[in-house]
């Protein structure tokens, strides 16, 4: 399966704090921390101020922090990437496609979340 970014909603998101690109951003505007409740993926970096494009819901590309497997209930680990949500944190995503280990860029159905 080849990574493909369908959004179906983007939104403008005011950052609070630096968030690297393809990673999870809170409704605050933050980079999210360890299983966080999300508003989406960045599709770009960016600096506290900056205003940048997050995709809410839909598929996107985010980077993960551990290997995934496909089908795995995602969250997000301390630095904003997907990880294999096991047992407490916000369920944020869906790995549409697998990842060897930490900084491979997978396929993540996101899905509507509450901590």
């Amino acid at each position: 399966m080849s990574q493909q970014d369908r959004p179906i909603l983007t939104l403008t998101a005011t950052l609070s704090g630096n968030v690297a690109v393809n990673r999870f951003v809170t409704p605050a505007g933050a980079q999210a921390g360890a299983g966080a409740n999300t508003l989406g993926v960045a599709r770009t970096a960016g600096a506290s101020g900056d205003k940048i494009a997050v995709d809410v819901l839909g598929a996107a590309i985010v980077e993960a922090g551990a290997a995934v497997s496909a089908g795995d209930t995602l969250k997000a680990d301390a630095d904003g990437k997907a990880i294999t949500w096991a047992t407490s944190g916000a369920k944020v995503g869906l790995a549409l496609q697998a990842a060897g280990a930490a900084g491979a860029r997978i396929e993540v159905l996101l899905i509507p979340n509450v901590a």
